[in-house]
């Protein structure tokens, strides 16, 4: 259960990158924004591994620390910042539905986790629940988008199995601060090259969602993600991930006035039976 209340406070912080990405897009560009979002992150990782005076990764764990770098420090930031540039934030709740099927696959591939026949069936109703909302109240298109979604949700995946199996030797947040520690060099470069020619025209929003995905969706959120996902199982803790799209749409409702329709009252439901029955059959 211990893991289960800390990944589930994981997937209530990850709710507001998607939205907040999208604000952010609006004035910077997704190259800078993927390499800015990064490098913040990575400094105060480095600054927290200095005050704790945490050991250094051992040889062996630096490929899974590249892989999981790849997936959620570059892969998917990235690929959904481009994504977004396409389609709304309300059709990737499409392909974020989706997320917690590929955990579990890499989970299975990479953590050696064996579910239960039944497990596969709740996380499959789970997904085809969000899709099936997300795609009713989706208004727009575009093959370009949905396919850097795609690649978006299978390197996000692969990167929280992977970083949910190192997190047993090395703990949640170290995982998450040396990959982005690794990865510092490199988006440095990048944000440098891709710094904004003008700053004046950037608006606050612009700002702020830039410090929540920086601070919030990139370093807090996974303390306690990869945590939830090493003590209660990568692909059991992994369908929390179904609540997410939901959790956006009432943080959307309760900070910008939006309305929250009885179908989401109903399939929030669903989905909070299939993420029930999924628990009981992960392991």
């Amino acid at each position: 259960m211990r893991g289960w209340g800390s990944g589930l406070l994981g997937v209530i912080i990850f709710s507001g990158s998607l939205p907040a990405t999208r604000v952010a897009v609006s004035s910077f560009t997704p190259l800078f924004l993927t390499s800015a979002r990064a490098v913040i992150a990575a400094l105060l990782g480095a600054a927290l591994l200095l005050a704790l005076r945490q050991r250094r990764p051992a040889r062996g764990d630096l490929v899974p620390l590249t892989i999981v770098a790849a997936g959620v420090v570059v892969g998917f930031p990235l690929l959904t910042a481009l994504a977004l540039q396409h389609i709304t934030s309300a059709r990737s709740i499409v392909f974020i539905g989706l997320l917690p099927l590929a955990t579990a696959g890499f989970g299975v591939l990479r953590g050696g986790e064996r579910p239960k026949p039944a497990f596969w069936l709740f996380s499959i109703a789970g997904a085809a629940a969000v899709a099936g909302f997300a795609l009713l109240h989706s208004e727009s298109n575009s093959l370009t988008g949905d396919c850097l979604m795609i690649g978006a949700i299978l390197l996000c995946g692969l990167g929280y199995a992977e970083g949910a199996t190192l997190s047993r030797k090395l703990g949640g947040w170290q995982v998450i601060s040396w990959a982005l520690v690794l990865s510092l060099p490199v988006m440095a470069m990048i944000a440098l090259f891709t710094l904004p020619d003008v700053w004046t025209g950037i608006t606050v929003p612009a700002w702020i969602g830039l410090a929540y995905v920086s601070v919030f969706s990139m370093l807090v959120g996974f303390v306690f993600w990869y945590r939830g996902l090493a003590l209660g199982g990568i692909a059991g803790v992994g369908q929390l991930q179904l609540l997410q799209p939901f959790f956006g749409l009432l943080l959307a409702g309760l900070l910008l006035g939006e309305p929250v329709a009885p179908t989401m009252i109903a399939v929030t439901a669903l989905v909070v039976l299939c993420v029930a029955g999924a628990k009981r059959f992960a392991r």
